[in-house]
């Protein structure tokens, strides 16, 4: 599996890299993005996942990119649906 075997939510990489070493919590930062603090209490707890607006809040807010953002739940998304998707019975189509 490679890079994808165990990527952190996107909310648990703003819990750990961003808020614990500012001290800042959930609430606070909601505040700040503008958004209600629920959002941000689920992101953290992994209960919701990362959306373009708030990926262009928190770009905004930490001077990183949207992408940045997206990409970690691109990538923790692939990693869940790649341990419970079955892909066996597809062949690959090849071009002739």
């Amino acid at each position: 599996m490679g890079l994808l075997e165990e990527p952190m939510h996107p909310g648990e990489v703003l819990s750990v890299l961003y808020l614990e070493p500012l001290d800042m919590s959930a609430i606070a930062l909601s505040r700040r993005l503008g958004v209600p603090r629920t959002r941000i209490e689920r992101l953290v707890k992994g209960t919701t996942s990362m959306t373009p607006d708030t990926a262009l809040r928190l770009a905004k807010a930490f001077d990183t990119t949207p992408a940045y953002w997206m990409n970690l739940q691109t990538n923790f998304d692939m990693s869940v649906a790649s341990r419970s998707i079955d892909l066996s019975g597809i062949e690959p189509v090849l071009a002739t």
